[in-house]
């Protein structure tokens, strides 16, 4: 309050607005911890456009050290296009895209389905025929239904598999088409070959899965066009056979195709890794541990249980969950450890299937089997670990492309079973019966998918020793404001991962807001230690530091903050509050119009500037800043608030009185508005208005400081002028 004045007679000078001194200090808790993100500063308008062909999948900048160089323009431009027509973060447009697409895809995998299983053949008038209509429905119906593919659909990330899906059988179908005209095949479209090799750039531009179709393309030509017998070539280059011409090599221009395809696909990785830069993305342990493993053995066995694991998920889709990370899978250090099991059982199958998909008599089987293992395993290489280290342990999005290999070989099977069986009818309904499991899996997992809550609780079942998991429902619970329920759930995420600093920040958070200081400041200063240039939790550190009134040590703590990350306008506006605390006032005013420098829209740093040049009696100056902060937040309710003040103080009261009501219609139940409003019409005479807004500020708040006095002075000037009246 500012003071009031002593005689009754007197109308008393207007009251402070609430929290007349700074606002409250800014503390910074980690966001969620997802399976995947995007930049929603590249989505919107001011961003040029050219900046989407520099920057990540997350926004940073591709020459950056923290980049992850997930590289995907396309899908980053098609969530830009969603933005633009949604007018905002309105998720429906998004998921329906997303819904589209998936329709889309599944379609066409009945084209690309139907040459898989039933071969490449053209009628006379140049129309691709379907030897296999039956089979590759089931196998579209199959792909269509898989649970494994909920996170792609229903997690609006997933925009970038789908895209690179899309433009992958897009590829496929094109690379097909370049054999349409001839039917014997002597003859190819070298522009549908091209065309082929353009749609796979696009599909990698989507997702970096995407390159992998010019391998399965080639792959296709050798063994389907060409109908080459790996088996037979493998063995004549054995033996040094010169005869490799009739082995198939160079016969209806493969060698010429493989080399077109080779070429396209080294220019684009070429050009894509210019882009990049010649760094490799920066992981760490807790995103991929056996990367980090020191013992090749250890490395090996692990990578290898992963991917029994992704073809569990394929199998047998039940246990799914947003992130494997963290703990989700100990690491295999032994051989006495059960899991190797899992490895065995991989292996075995997969030795098999190699085995019939080389040395079968049957051609057709041969063929079908080793399409089957190449959709399957080649657009899975990029995730495998095996050319480079990757940021996940598991994840399900990257299983899209291989269920389509998963798809082939399962329909493929059903077929030789239902050639064999004697009773068919049994085994159509157990098919009939997996697909409808499949659906029901997929409506409950996409229920999971509708909230925050549900997905991060689905996964506590799944991933219980998932540090992120417990840290992403305690974040979710704090910010419902269950913070009792949310600081048993990071400190889980510490205990099952002790360096887990995001965890730290956030348990910290909550506990200095309940007072309980000295453990805020252990954790936030062992989550700085952990990681010294993890900048909220240096800030925090300092906002603790400052409650417990070690001032010194706050100051050097939102410097080292301000140090790590230079554009940090809510660490510029905390330092503005201690200086503010110090009675510093220059260093805190040029400490907030740092934070506004950085930050325009940042209400509480304009805020703090005009109460303090207000409180100092700087009236000409507050109103200057007052008037600058509303030009760049014209909406701020607060602003038109304390600018009212300054323009009541300077007794400009006309104006004053239209902020206040502007404030009022803004923010209608905020006591002070009313009292204050109240107060400048006590100066101005208009007493009735006067008596009008104390009331309805003592209505709101009958506490409220300072108000019941002026009401009281005000009642009792009106008593001494009825009685001057009366007499």
């Amino acid at each position: 309050m500012f003071p009031g004045g002593e005689a009754a007679a007197a109308p008393p000078p207007p009251a402070a607005p609430a929290g007349a001194a700074p606002g409250g200090r800014v503390s910074h808790p980690g966001g969620r911890c997802r399976a995947g993100s995007f930049s929603s500063q590249d989505l919107r308008a001011e961003t040029p456009l050219g900046d989407l062909w520099h920057h990540d999948f997350w926004g940073s900048k591709l020459s950056s050290n923290t980049s992850h160089k997930s590289y995907r323009p396309l899908t980053v431009l098609t969530f830009r296009i969603n933005y633009l027509f949604a007018g905002g973060f309105y998720p429906v447009g998004f998921h329906v895209i997303n819904i589209i697409l998936h329709c889309t895809i599944s379609v066409l995998m009945v084209d690309v389905f139907s040459i898989l299983l039933g071969g490449l053949q053209f009628s006379n008038k140049g129309r691709r025929l379907n030897l296999a209509p039956k089979t590759s429905l089931l196998a579209a119906l199959l792909f269509a239904v898989h649970p494994v593919h909920t996170e792609c659909v229903a997690g609006i990330v997933g925009r970038a598999d789908l895209l690179c899906a899309l433009f992958f059988l897009l590829s496929f179908l094109g690379y097909c088409k370049a054999f349409r005209e001839n039917k014997e095949g002597h003859h190819f479209s070298i522009f549908w070959v091209l065309v082929s090799v353009i749609l796979g750039a696009i599909a990698m531009l989507c997702k970096e899965q995407g390159i992998t179709i010019l391998g399965l393309n080639a792959v296709f030509d050798a063994l389907v066009v060409n109908k080459l017998n790996v088996l037979e070539l493998i063995q004549k280059l054995l033996h040094k056979d010169k005869s490799l011409e009739n082995a198939g090599l160079l016969r209806k221009g493969l060698l010429f195709r493989i080399t077109l395809l080779m070429s396209g696909g080294a220019s684009i990785l070429y050009i894509r890794w210019r882009i990049m830069g010649t760094g490799p993305p920066a992981f760490t342990e807790v995103d991929n541990p056996a990367s980090f493993a020191d013992s090749l053995f250890v490395r090996a066995v692990n990578y290898n249980y992963y991917y029994s694991l992704n073809a569990w998920l394929l199998l047998c889709p039940w246990w799914l969950c947003f992130d494997w990370s963290m703990g989700c899978i100990p690491l295999i250090k032994s051989v006495s450890d059960w899991r190797i099991i899992a490895l065995a059982a991989l292996w075995f199958c997969l030795i098999g299937l190699i085995c019939q998909a080389l040395c079968s008599e049957d051609s057709h089987k041969r063929r079908i089997l080793t399409l089957g293992l190449g959709f399957l395993i080649i657009p899975f290489l990029p995730a495998s670990n095996l050319f480079f280290r990757v940021g996940f342990v598991i994840a399900e999005r990257v299983i899209y492309l291989p269920s389509i290999g998963y798809c082939i070989l399962f329909t493929y099977g059903f077929s030789l079973l239902s050639k064999q069986a004697k009773k068919k009818k049994i085994l159509t309904v157990a098919v009939l019966g997996i697909l409808l499991i499949n659906v029901m899996r997929c409506a409950l997992r996409s229920s999971q998918w509708r909230s925050e809550e549900q997905l991060f609780r689905s996964a506590l079942s799944v991933c219980p020793l998932n540090a992120k998991v417990h840290y992403n429902v305690g974040k979710n619970l704090a910010d419902k404001g269950n913070q009792s329920a949310a600081i048993k759930y990071y400190r889980e995420a510490v205990r099952l991962n002790p360096k887990y600093v995001h965890a730290m920040n956030n348990l910290g958070n909550i506990l200095k807001e309940r007072n309980e200081l000295q453990e805020a400041e252990e954790l936030l200063s062992l989550a700085v230690q952990i990681q010294p240039d993890f900048a909220a939790a240096w800030m925090n550190l300092g906002i603790v530091q400052n409650s417990l009134r070690r001032f010194e040590e706050a100051e050097q703590s939102y410097w080292t903050a301000i140090k790590h990350r230079k554009k940090y306008p809510d660490c510029y506006y905390n330092l503005g509050r201690l200086y503010a605390d110090l009675n510093r006032h220059i260093d805190a005013l040029n400490a907030w119009r740092n934070a506004t420098v950085l930050k325009p829209e940042h209400s509480l740093a304009w805020n703090n500037m005009i109460i303090l040049l207000d409180n100092t009696g700087n009236l000409a100056q507050a109103e200057a800043v007052g008037r600058e902060a509303l030009e760049l937040i014209p909406n701020d309710h607060s602003l038109m608030f304390s600018l009212a003040n300054v323009l009541g103080k300077s007794q400009k009261y006309k104006e004053s009185e239209a902020l206040f009501l502007k404030a009022i219609k803004a923010n209608p139940n905020a006591a002070s508005y009313h009292g204050n409003l109240a107060v400048l019409y006590h100066r101005w005479g208009n007493l009735d208005l006067a008596k009008k807004h104390y009331e309805v500020s003592l209505k709101l708040d009958p506490m409220a400081p300072g108000t019941k006095e002026n009401y009281n002075l005000l009642r009792r000037k009106l008593e001494q002028l009825q009685k001057k009246s009366g007499a």
